[in-house]
């Protein structure tokens, strides 16, 4: 029976550079009944997915595990933007939503993102109630 309900979790891959801020979003997310992979950066984020450049993406599907992706703005390496571009130009993943959270609310950066494709853009510290509203949207994007 519990082998059911953990497949009802909806898997969710936390995206941000800072450990502290990594750490906080897990928590959250688990708090409230996801699963959680988490990655220190863009391209740590692509490999998991399996969107890699060097990586033949019929032999990773991690990718169609993931229910949702929560990535930072502001990155060294890949930016959040960047990787929300990766995965929207992506066959496999372009229909998964992604999270962009940021401290700093400017608003063409939001709108870039939103125009992107970016299901929706949140200014850090999220908090248990942000979480919560993301979780609902997951459920809706399964079902």
């Amino acid at each position: 029976m519990e082998e059911i309900l953990a497949s009802d979790e909806p898997h969710v891959l936390a995206v941000d550079d800072n450990l502290v801020d990594r750490k906080l979003v897990e928590r959250l997310l688990k708090k409230s009944s996801c699963k959680v992979t988490t990655a220190e950066d863009g391209l740590r984020a692509l490999e998991y997915l399996g969107l890699a450049a060097h990586q033949d993406s019929s032999t990773n599907n991690n990718g169609s595990k993931v229910n949702m992706i929560i990535t930072d703005y502001c990155m060294p390496g890949m930016t959040g933007y960047e990787l929300l571009k990766k995965i929207k130009e992506s066959l496999i993943m372009k229909d998964v939503p992604v999270v962009i959270v940021s401290s700093e609310n400017i608003p063409t950066r939001i709108n870039q993102c939103m125009e992107e494709g970016a299901q929706i853009f949140m200014l850090k510290p999220l908090k248990h109630s942000d979480v919560e509203s993301l979780r609902c949207q997951i459920m809706q994007c399964r079902g």
